[in-house]
């Protein structure tokens, strides 16, 4: 199937999902996603069978969370991977006025914003399968109740491409989808070759590049951003982490013009050892990461790279459940509802 038959089946989804009515949105995933589709969400919503399934335990909590919830999609691709699976794959932010708590989270009682990698398997026009993960640490952040290590890079709501041109991506990606492969590729010369050198990042990365992290690592700026507020840390904790490329996990990847994006469930395997990351004790102990991520390419080299990890699934299988310790440091809050005055009336 073509990217524009995929996207044009994608695009109701999307419609009723910016003004998040559940009527209107439930409809249309009744006839989107096949009854039995394989709904593999981030921690804590975890495996779910179904569109029913997928409204109840996420998209309906977060419409009671944000009553005026809407969904900005910012860059959508869609195509056929090497393997000749039709995917699509999108990338936006759920917004809303914070007024009730989602997960446990204490509401704001204003704006806020959740970045989301949603991927989506269509197999005789219906999706059969979605891998996703929403940045529930962004919330937390702004809600003041993020209780893990604070992040190395800068915190930011995650903006469109710089190009302008994220919901209009068209033409052939295969080399956009080479180069961002020869990276990764260079990346893993490292550690066995101790020299970062070896890593060649000037070789792949625009000297401009944003690399556009999950909260918890958050951004970085340029190769001296990317390296000291992401890749040294990461390296230090998990030096030995090997890509789908390398083993036996598995990664979807579709490219399209000057983007490509990828998503695996997981696709990393690593140790957790050595000097620990993000606050966690080195456990020696194997993890398996999910990583879905969105590169943009410009003269040949990589500008913007917008990853999601899914960080509490990580800290789950470390034995931390950062929810739960989120709820420690809220006991002396008040986590109810908001009610907002209208601001009509003195």
């Amino acid at each position: 199937m073509n990217s524009a038959v995929l996207k044009s089946l994608y695009a109701p989804f999307s419609k009723a999902l910016a003004d998040a009515e559940e009527g209107a949105v439930r409809a249309v995933m009744a006839t989107l996603f096949a009854p039995d589709a394989s709904i593999k969400m981030c921690h804590p919503f975890g495996a779910l069978n179904g569109p029913d399934a997928f409204w109840q335990n996420c998209l309906s909590p977060l419409l009671s969370a944000m009553p005026d919830l809407e969904r900005r999609d910012i860059i959508i691709l869609a195509g056929t991977t090497p393997e000749g699976q039709d995917w699509i794959g999108v990338m936006g932010n759920y917004m809303g006025t914070f007024t009730a708590p989602f997960l446990g989270i204490p509401p704001t009682g204003h704006l806020a914003h959740m970045r989301f990698h949603e991927f989506y398997h269509v197999s005789d026009g219906q999706i059969v399968e979605m891998q996703a993960i929403w940045d529930v640490p962004e919330l937390m952040m702004q809600a003041n109740a993020w209780p893990m290590a604070p992040q190395l890079g800068a915190y930011l709501c995650t903006p469109a491409p710089m190009s302008g041109d994220g919901l209009h991506v068209s033409g052939d990606g295969k080399a956009t989808m080479d180069q961002v492969i020869a990276m990764l590729t260079a990346l893993c010369l490292y550690p066995a070759n101790p020299d970062p050198k070896v890593m060649e990042l000037e070789k792949f990365w625009h000297p401009r590049f944003n690399w556009y992290g999950p909260a918890g690592i958050g951004t970085g700026r340029g190769i001296s951003g990317f390296r000291n507020w992401h890749q040294i840390p990461f390296l230090r904790g998990m030096p030995d982490r090997k890509l789908d490329a390398m083993g036996d996990l598995m990664s979807n990847w579709v490219a399209e013009g000057d983007y490509v994006c990828e998503t695996g469930w997981p696709n990393m395997r690593l140790t957790l050892s050595d000097d620990g990351w993000m606050g966690i004790a080195p456990a020696g102990r194997e993890v398996l990461l999910r990583s879905l991520d969105f590169w943009r390419m410009e003269n040949g080299l990589i500008r913007e790279n917008w990853v999601l990890v899914d960080l509490l699934d990580l800290y789950a299988q470390v034995g931390v459940d950062v929810l739960t310790r989120m709820n420690e440091f809220n006991k002396a809050r008040n986590i109810g509802a908001l009610t907002i005055s209208n601001g009509m009336t003195l």
